[in-house]
């Protein structure tokens, strides 16, 4: 490369570089002239406008191919000048990739010189201006018409030549705003290590730089376990209520629902191929033709397996299935059971055929009626009508995977009408999927940024800890929140009955609390109220003041009410544990030394803590995920639900990505972590409202067969 087009390095300095680049008349050099005033630094004008300038002034001769080396000449000088006095940061008004574009779309040619120097040029950020601010004429300009052609080589150009760039669009003020942001993130990411492309990557996912630190540091330091106190139980944490009292609790809410917005919000975007595991492991390690699966089972200790197979004609699928058997094999009447059986199996997962393991649970068939079979997704629909429906309407909000939607608008489309018109309610589906910017970084077992083959960093989903955002989306008063395998063949009524008596307890406690904070509002309040307002605390939700609260004034004492009322509030109904995996309620102490009511994850529990190992194993209830929310405040004005998330109760996990270990960071669980700083409520429900299908084995339970 030509001395005079050689850029003096900023490395040395480890000065900041940013290149102002797009076409003519898109606010260039006022953002550098801002950036440069808002960060205490020096910036580079545009050398080819004083230089064509002067041309103009002298001949009223124009720009041509001639000068195009004479402007990248003065513009490398000026740059390089300004890098050894800048301060941290220099700001480029242009640069010579501007000069290599123009060069090219006027006269059709690029000096190779240039072509070169402009190539090799570096800078650790483009931002590449739009063209959504009014054109500015002056005597150098060439014309407005065309922008958009101009637009799109610019933006071309930086991609061909693999420059990291973002786009900056918006008027003068919301452009500067969204530029400082952005390098302050820049700035960030290089002290962390990451290189402008990995920065660039990250800022398309849409996740702050102080996200990714935060994760960094969760993988270094560890996350710190949870403090268990001792399991909530009956009369200590967790509601028991007759018959009778859900009985009047949904009548309660019977009354009131008409003038609410009701919403059912069903996790749904998890692949089936949990619930086939064993029988994906049988189908990879079988000798079909030198063993039978009678061997197999008693060499494996196969005992699912040979559940399956006892059970196979009680499956909804099996028809479905064995007539396709017939269908393949002309013989398979003759054939040894041995054989049918794995032939069976085998087109149950096989991608050319039923592929149930590769499908999300929603669709795949758990209930076979005498008319019809039935999936998940049909479940929550008549669930929907029965209890979350208000004004002969309803809304069910699946969150699902973008590829899967599909699949469930089918099923959705072929039977809504036909609920609709027996249950005489209109059904309002809509669908939404766990946000990239929930997305968490992979790490290497030594804790350093795991890459791909290509070098690309890797992001993980977040879990389901994830859906808070989704949740935090909705419009709504009440949400009834299940997942997707937790269904019932009949008994819906039953199911109704306690879904809405969970409503009915969450409007009480809802309007009470709703009725204390417009009080607090008051110019004055009665100190026999905040008394009131305290022992509804403590026998209500079993929040216990701390012991300074009392001797504050009540000039303090009223602003720590507002803040203790005023939060999101959750009915969650808890199940008599019977040995299933998964969370469950407890008393917990944070950081602070306050005690609470939280569902906790086996995960988030020190098990090397013989005393934390023998709270959790004493728990009495387990977690169903039959949660009933309050997501509004007394202003009837929607909470920002991520506001109330504990960020330190996720999970540090290992995974294998083609054959190596990775660490990958799992968000707080949406109805644990997520929802901690929420008002909560614990009451105890029956066993027949919690029927997850976790393998397909459960589908041969009472709950699933008619």
């Amino acid at each position: 490369m030509e001395e005079n087009l050689r850029q003096l390095s900023s490395g040395a300095t480890k000065l900041i570089k940013i290149a102002l680049f797009g076409p003519e008349s898109t606010g260039k050099t006022t953002l550098a002239r801002q950036l440069a005033e808002y960060y205490l630094t020096e910036w580079v004008p545009e050398f080819a406008r004083d230089y064509l300038q002067e041309k103009w002034d002298a001949s009223q001769q124009i720009c041509s191919v001639d000068d195009m080396l004479p402007i990248a000449y003065g513009q490398t000088k000026l740059e390089n000048e300004q890098t050894l006095i800048a301060n941290k940061y220099l700001f480029c008004d242009t640069n010579l990739m501007v000069t290599k574009v123009f060069s090219e779309v006027y006269y059709n040619y690029c000096d190779p010189l240039l072509n070169e120097a402009a190539s090799q040029h570096e800078y650790d950020l483009f931002f590449l201006t739009d063209i959504d601010v009014p054109w500015e004429r002056d005597d150098l300009r060439d014309k407005a018409e065309g922008r958009e052609s101009i637009f799109a080589v610019f933006k071309q150009s930086l991609i061909d030549n693999n420059k990291p760039f973002i786009t900056l669009s918006g008027d003068k003020d919301l452009r500067l705003k969204k530029a400082i942001a952005i390098i302050d993130d820049l700035t960030l990411a290089k002290e962390l290590g990451f290189s402008s492309a990995d920065f660039v990557y990250i800022q398309q996912y849409g996740i702050s730089i102080a996200t990714i630190q935060t994760q960094l540091n969760f993988f270094k330091q560890g996350i710190p376990k949870a403090n268990l106190i001792s399991p909530a139980t009956l009369s200590n944490g967790i509601l028991k209520l007759s018959e009778k009292d859900f009985q009047e609790k949904a009548d309660f809410f019977d009354a009131q629902k008409s003038g609410l917005k009701l919403n059912k919000f069903v996790p749904a975007s998890g692949a089936a191929s949990r619930m086939f595991k064993f029988l994906m492991e049988f189908i990879n390690e079988f000798d079909v033709e030198n063993e039978s699966i009678n061997a197999y089972i008693n060499r494996k200790k196969a005992n699912k397996l040979s559940i399956f197979i006892v059970g196979m004609e009680k499956f909804p699928f099996f028809e479905t299935i064995h007539k396709q058997l017939k269908a393949e094999f002309t013989d398979f009447d003759t054939l040894d059971r041995s054989f049918k059986n794995y032939y069976f199996i085998k087109l149950l997962l096989s991608a050319d055929f039923f592929d149930f393991a590769n499908k999300p649970k929603g669709i795949l068939p758990f209930h076979k009626y005498d008319t019809h079979t039935a999936t998940p997704v049909e479940e929550h629909l008549l669930e929907c009508t029965n209890y979350s429906s208000a004004n002969n309407s309803s809304n069910l909000h699946f969150t699902v995977s973008e590829s899967h939607q599909k699949h469930f608008e089918k099923i959705i489309d072929a039977i809504k009408s036909k609920i609709e018109k027996e249950s005489n309610v209109a059904i309002n589906v809509s669908f939404s999927y766990q946000n990239k910017s929930t997305d968490t970084l992979a790490v290497t077992i030594k804790n350093k940024p795991f890459r791909d083959e290509n070098g690309q960093l890797v992001f993980r989903p977040g879990g389901h800890g994830a859906l808070i955002e989704n949740l935090n989306n909705l419009d709504a008063d009440i949400v009834f929140i299940k997942n997707i395998d937790n269904v019932i063949q009949n008994n819906l009524q039953k199911i109704s009955l306690y879904k809405k008596g969970l409503a009915g307890i969450l409007l009480g406690i809802q309007q009470q609390v709703f009725s204390y904070l417009n009080t607090l509002d008051a110019a004055s309040i009665e100190p026999e109220l905040i008394d009131e307002m305290i022992l509804f605390l403590k026998a209500n939700l079993n929040i216990s003041l701390k012991g300074d609260f009392y001797s504050a004034g009540l000039e303090k004492i009223i602003p720590e009410l507002q803040t203790v009322l005023n939060r999101p509030i959750r009915v969650c109904g808890m199940v008599k544990n019977e040995g299933e995996p998964g969370g469950g309620p407890f008393w917990v102490q944070d950081n602070q030394g306050g005690i609470s009511l939280q569902i906790v994850e086996s995960s988030q529990v020190d098990l090397d803590n013989d005393n934390q190992k023998a709270i959790l194993n004493a728990a009495t209830h387990f977690n169903p995920v039959d949660l009933v929310c309050g997501i509004k405040n007394y202003k009837n004005e929607k909470f920002d639900l991520t506001q109330f998330v504990d960020n330190n109760s996720g999970f540090i996990v290992e995974k294998n990505v083609a054959g190596k270990s990775i660490k990958a960071y799992e968000l707080p669980g949406l109805w644990n972590g997520a929802m901690e700083n929420w008002l909560t409520v614990f009451v105890q429900v029956p066993l027949i409202t919690f029927n997850p299908v976790k393998t397909v084995n459960d589908l041969l339970k009472p709950a699933h067969q008619s």
